[in-house]
């Protein structure tokens, strides 16, 4: 007799689905409005809609954990690089500006994959920050300078 054991996807497909029935559910406190004149619930509502929808998506692509499947070790090297890029676009930002503080998290958390080179890293944070440079700055007009300088 196999003991059912549930997977990542089917654990992750979960979660999304009761973080977006949570947050649908948040949402009914507020006035939703309608498409012509949107209330401050609509977005919420409409999110939470598509997470628990994104959820059923998971849960149904989602097949149960192999039973011989040895557990991940976690990945240190990955964790610290992320939360060092975080760092570093919260000062690079702050006191550089969108490219610089852009280029920071990107480079510094694309050594988190034991993969990448220095060269990779580099390549990957230019093409990002000009990304963002498109998107944010040109695209969204958003309020963020490309340089600050202290």
């Amino acid at each position: 007799m196999s003991r059912f054991s549930p997977s990542k996807d089917m654990l992750g497909g979960l979660l999304v689905m009761v973080i977006g029935l949570a947050t649908a559910l948040q949402a009914q406190s507020y006035k939703i409005g309608s498409l012509r004149a949107m209330g401050p619930g609509f977005f919420p509502l409409a999110l939470g809609v598509i997470l628990v929808i994104t959820g059923v998506l998971i849960l149904l692509g989602a097949r149960p954990a192999e039973p011989e499947a040895r557990p991940l070790a976690l990945q240190w090297r990955g964790w610290f690089c992320i939360c060092a890029g975080l760092a570093a676009f919260t000062i690079m930002g702050t006191y550089g500006g969108l490219v610089p503080a852009t280029f920071a998290v990107v480079f510094v958390s694309a050594f988190g994959d034991r993969s990448n080179t220095w060269r990779t890293a580099l390549i990957l944070a230019a093409l990002m920050t000009v990304i963002c440079v498109i998107v944010f700055w040109w695209a969204l007009q958003m309020q963020f300078p490309l340089f600050r300088w202290g």
